[in-house]
């Protein structure tokens, strides 16, 4: 699919923004000096988030998903592998207790660059400290930041970020669909060159961001579903589509951040908050967000009636344009560009599995209404036909066999790279 299949709808121009620290920086310079930082220690440089994973609350035993993680841990450490957006000359890095009701202590934590399978290149190990402490305690409900890490690292550098939870802690907070392995083990194991597992999984827990200080022209966030974060996507190959658009716009000292949540939903609550109420947390709360790209109504189409959503109802093509048109005042009200994306065919999706009724032709004719809004309306500043990207010519109502990973509703690899060539990068960042 050509760069003509992101076409701008309005003449809103970006512009050059000067670099700035946005609410969420400014928060945690309050905790910094409450922490024995100075304002000064806490808000110089130009932070970018360079890696993110939106929080997620643990749901009930009963919900048709595990949840992958253990329900409490304690004395082990947890190791997981990032690939950032941005390098940058100091990195810092965020964990969130957003869900957790109760304090959470970190009794240690590391960083270090990636080697093979949770190795880390030793003398890379850099300690992670908060107001100088080695430990932090997390109140419920809360982040916290650690202090900046001199370190120049490279864009695209594979980080690893290991974390000692001495007490019995309750895992409230998590991200579902990591995409990449990551691994427990027992005791404080965070300066480990090697790291001995006792257990594996590829959710992510506690980490939420990463930041780097270094030049740059802003971030683009992703808000999507599993289609964004990466089910499909080929396990510790870093190939979601955002991925592969973080590799376009690195030139561009433009931050990529993946804001994609599993089962996430326009409307509806269920793998982490609908769209429109996290925005605060996910968009607003980062510094210099230049524009976000939406990808997301799939599932407020299609789990109603599923073991999904067993008693729930189908929303109206009304309900959702009215959800869009939210999403969008919201944005738009913080300065931020909203790039509207179409919903991908989906027919056939699941079959086989226990959610074999996420597709009928009343779903995808819902979709197709929706589509024609996004497309039509003019009410986002760009949109990007991912739907005419990806569908098969001879049944537009399906994905193109070499697009689809197999399962008729996620792309796979090659499907991704489609999407993210897909976007015009002229009309995404309103130039």
């Amino acid at each position: 699919m050509s760069n003509e299949a992101l076409s701008a709808t309005t003449g809103y121009r970006y512009g050059r923004r000067k670099k700035f620290f946005g609410k969420f920086i400014g928060a945690f310079a309050l905790a910094s000096v409450l922490l024995g930082q100075s304002p000064a220690q806490a808000e110089d440089g130009d932070w970018i988030g360079t890696w993110m994973a939106s929080p997620q609350p643990v749901w009930e035993e009963n919900f048709a998903l595990p949840t992958k993680i253990p329900a409490t841990v304690e004395d082990q450490t947890f190791r997981q592998i990032v690939r950032i957006s941005l390098g940058g000359s100091r990195v810092r890095f965020v964990f969130s207790n957003i869900y957790g009701e109760r304090s959470l202590k970190i009794g240690s934590a590391t960083m270090a660059l990636a080697g093979q399978d949770g190795a880390i290149e030793g003398d890379t190990i850099r300690t992670l400290t908060f107001g100088g402490k080695d430990l932090i305690v997390i109140p419920p409900g809360a982040p916290a930041i650690s202090d900046p890490v001199n370190m120049n690292v490279d864009a695209q550098a594979r980080l690893v970020v290991s974390t000692y939870l001495p007490d019995e802690t309750p895992l409230s907070t998590f991200h579902w669909e990591g995409r990449g392995k990551a691994w427990f083990g027992r005791g404080d194991l965070t300066r480990s060159v090697d790291f001995q597992a006792i257990a594996t999984t590829d959710a992510r827990i506690l980490l939420s961001d990463v930041l780097v200080d270094t030049e740059n022209d802003g971030a683009v966030i992703v808000i999507g579903d599993s289609i964004t974060d990466g089910n499909g996507a080929t396990v510790d190959a870093d190939a979601r589509w955002p991925d592969f658009l973080a590799r376009r716009l690195v030139s561009h000292d433009v931050a990529v951040l993946n804001a994609g949540i599993s089962g996430a939903r326009l409307l509806g609550n269920k793998m982490g908050v609908n769209a429109v109420a996290r925005l605060e947390q996910d968009v607003f709360a980062r510094p210099n967000v230049r524009a976000i790209i939406v990808l997301i109504g799939i599932n407020d189409i299609s789990w109603p009636g599923t073991a999904f959503a067993r008693r729930e109802t189908r929303p109206t093509a009304e309900a959702m344009i009215s959800g869009y048109q939210q999403l969008i005042a919201l944005a738009q009200a913080h300065n931020v560009r909203v790039i509207g994306a179409t919903l991908t065919p989906f027919e056939g999706a699941l079959t086989g599995t226990p959610f074999a009724d996420y597709y009928d032709a009343d779903k995808d004719a819902l979709r197709q209404t929706v589509n024609r809004w996004i497309r039509e309306s003019g009410a986002f500043d760009a949109v990007v036909d991912f739907d005419a990207a990806l569908r098969d010519p001879s049944n537009p109502a399906r994905l193109a066999p070499s697009f689809d990973s197999g399962d008729h509703l996620h792309p796979g690899d090659t499907g991704n790279h489609a999407m993210a060539q897909a976007v015009d990068l002229n009309a995404l960042l309103g130039r």
